[in-house]
């Protein structure tokens, strides 16, 4: 039995190999994919993945590319491999939807470490709903599609998984700390102001598609709060 499928993409073949060995010694199962479109076709094909291993820098469609797809369908966890160390590099990386990021060369055991961990958090989240509906705010998790007041609502990804958080935890409040772990995965180069700013996005299309009152609410000092209808 292995400890989960792992989608490796990069345009090396020498670091598709390292990957493909090391993860494999440790017991999960790896598909390589030789650049972004091969890692796509893979993705379109059905397969069921556990993790993507990406690697940014690929000709053609390169791994910015490649996560924004991703992200437009899937929530699987991403480990980015880049090349550079810089700081806004990791927090594009980040922002972008990316779980985790190895900057290249990489240590065995680091990247196994971060591999692991990545599942680790992923398994924590199974078995949610695969739906919500308060009368308000209606989200289908798996099809990642949110009405609100019986209109509907595009939303970044980004966006989507603070709100499928706020909603998980209706009536609870989130500290800054939770809502990082939770929808950021980690807390490199991400602030509180950060999360103040996407709250704020969310408030003004909830507004936009009619919800007069304000269910996201904020308890200063700690964090937020989602607040269903007649709560």
């Amino acid at each position: 039995m292995t400890r989960g499928h792992v989608l490796a993409i990069d345009d090396e073949v020498d670091v598709l190999a390292l990957v493909a060995e090391l993860l494999g010694r440790a017991g999960f199962m790896v598909t390589p994919a030789l650049g972004g479109e091969a890692g796509l076709a893979v993705l379109q094909s059905g397969l069921e993945v556990d993790l993507v291993v990406l690697d940014i820098a690929m000709p053609g469609i390169d791994g910015w590319g490649v996560l924004e797809r991703i992200r437009a369908a899937s929530e699987v966890p991403v480990l980015v491999l880049t090349g550079r160390s810089s700081e806004l590099e990791k927090v594009r990386g980040l922002r972008s939807g990316a779980d985790d990021y190895v900057t290249k060369p990489f240590g065995r055991q680091e990247l196994l470490a971060r591999v692991e961990a990545l599942l680790r958090r992923s398994s924590g989240r199974a078995g949610v709903d695969e739906a919500y509906d308060d009368g308000l705010l209606r989200i289908d998790f798996l099809q990642r599609r949110v009405e609100a007041a019986g209109y509907p609502m595009r939303l970044t990804p980004l966006e989507f998984r603070l709100l499928s958080t706020l909603v998980r935890h209706a009536g609870q409040v989130l500290g800054y700390d939770q809502l990082l772990e939770i929808v950021w995965r980690r807390a490199y180069g991400i602030s509180a102001e950060e999360i103040r700013t996407y709250v704020s996005y969310l408030r003004r299309k909830l507004r936009a598609a009619g919800v007069e009152h304000e269910p996201i609410e904020t308890v200063r000092g700690f964090g937020y709060r989602y607040r269903p209808p007649g709560d």
